[in-house]
């Protein structure tokens, strides 16, 4: 769908955008966009970054291992993360997010998805390249953000207030050709995304999604297009009304990069269902979560380093936490929906 009606001065075309998009969270969970505003050049450039950075030799990889930072930044080499009940993915990653200063406050205080990024510093282009189309896609992600606040009935800007610093990660993604390498491994196993949405650019196919008969349907790329799907804290603020969804990639056999940009809330923000989404007689399917403490939950308990600093104590999960594969199709079909 083109969504380039978001910044039509006419209510009328914003709102017929807003009702697009909610008939594709509520029938499929995720949806191609198109008048996203992103210019190809910014993409191309993009890949070509990862496509260095991956190229060097794993000792180089490795000192900028995301074990070595204090908040969740840098290389992520295959197996580090595994996703529950699940083998070791294929895929190596980078991962960033927005680069804080050293001295911002929430990165003092020991916040693990705040702070400063990490830079390979053997690539020079690597960090504006990178850096700016973090810029872009979180300029893409705002748009949408009003666009479906629309959708759930709210005013456009009631989200604006909540998206000042959040921890909206974007990371990059290797996939190196050949099918697994082994036997059972995914390219990623199946899981949902933690943030309310996610903006995809890959290169090439290998993503899967399930839809609502619970069955896997190929979602190949299209060209000048991003994937969007829909995420944890939307499922729980429509109450269900929007399922997360649930996705994959299978082994490739041709090298593929994937690009997603995970949009969150601040860290900060408590989200639970909207009362125009509970009704009278019911109680709310969902108890209230903390976006970030959320995402750092579900990071925790699929990252192997993660999980080796809990299980010394030296990391506490946050209260409440809920477990991996919380959301998406199998919670749906496990509660008759």
């Amino acid at each position: 769908m083109d969504i380039g009606g978001l910044d039509s001065d006419s209510p009328a075309v914003r709102a017929g955008v807003a009702r697009a998009l909610d008939d594709a969270a509520q029938s499929a969970g995720f949806l191609y966009v198109t008048g996203h505003g992103v210019p190809e050049d910014s993409t191309t450039a993009l890949v070509a970054q990862a496509a260095a950075f991956f190229a060097m030799s794993d000792d180089a990889k490795q000192r900028y291992h995301i074990g070595k930072s204090s908040n969740h930044r840098g290389y992520v080499h295959p197996g580090e993360e595994v996703f529950y009940g699940q083998s070791k993915d294929t895929k190596e990653a980078f991962d960033l997010a927005l680069d804080l200063p050293a001295n911002d406050p929430d990165f003092v205080a020991g916040n693990r998805l705040l702070g400063p990024n990490v830079w390979p510093h053997e690539l020079p282009e690597f960090k504006p390249v990178v850096s700016s189309y973090h810029s872009r896609a979180l300029a893409l992600g705002r748009r949408l953000l009003r666009g479906f606040a629309l959708a759930l009935g709210l005013p456009e800007a009631h989200f604006d207030a909540l998206v000042q610093k959040p921890p909206s990660q974007l990371r990059l993604l290797h996939y190196p050709g050949g099918g697994a390498r082994d036997a059972g491994a995914m390219g990623i196993g199946s899981h949902t995304d933690y943030e309310c949405f996610t903006i995809l650019h890959t290169t090439g196919p290998g993503l899967e999604v399930m839809n609502a008969e619970g069955e896997w349907i190929d979602a190949p790329p299209l060209p000048s297009a991003f994937v969007v799907n829909i995420g944890d804290l939307l499922e729980v603020l429509t109450n269900g009304r929007w399922v997360s969804t649930t996705h994959r990639v299978r082994p490739v056999q041709s090298e593929r990069y994937s690009f997603p940009l995970f949009f969150c809330l601040d860290y900060h923000t408590v989200v639970e269902p909207l009362a125009a989404f509970v009704p009278p007689s019911e109680a709310p399917r969902y108890g209230r979560l903390v976006a970030g403490e959320h995402l750092l939950a579900q990071t925790a308990q699929s990252f192997g380093y993660l999980k080796a600093l809990v299980a010394a104590g030296a990391l506490r999960l946050p209260e409440a936490s809920l477990g991996l594969s919380s959301f998406g199709r199998d919670r749906a079909t496990a509660e008759g929906r």
